[in-house]
């Protein structure tokens, strides 16, 4: 199993990255997705989440307006699409996958997922 986030980097405030993470070994179709960050000293945050079929979404209110997610399963990837970033959007961002059992009410929490990549940087200049 493997996720493999990428799109990470430093931009300026205001700015817009585009986070990408390619899943393997595992049936990705399957799977409810979710991005959560880490900033320096502080607990992993939940960002947001996308059920299996991609149809619904649940964002964290830090981000909601901002931030979008999508989702490929004919290509095993889900995206995050971040505009509008500000210096506290800065941290190490997280994929992970949950199965598609599990409820979107349950997807705030980092013990509903199985799978987690390794993290991609963003840094946001101000």
């Amino acid at each position: 199993v493997q996720l493999q986030a990428s799109g990470g980097g430093l931009v300026q405030v205001g700015g817009s990255l585009r986070l990408s993470c390619a899943a393997s070994g595992f049936t990705f179709s399957s799977y409810n997705m979710g991005w959560f960050r880490q900033a320096p000293g502080k607990e992993r945050e939940f960002i947001v989440a996308i059920r299996w079929t991609g149809v619904t979404t649940k964002y964290a209110d830090s981000v909601k307006g901002r931030f979008t997610i999508s989702r490929d399963n004919t290509k095993n990837t889900v995206h995050l699409q971040m505009n509008s970033l500000k210096p506290e959007d800065t941290a190490v961002y997280y994929c992970a996958a949950a199965p598609k059992s599990r409820i979107l009410s349950s997807l705030w929490g980092s013990d509903a997922y199985d799978y987690w990549g390794q993290g991609t940087q963003v840094t946001v200049s101000s």
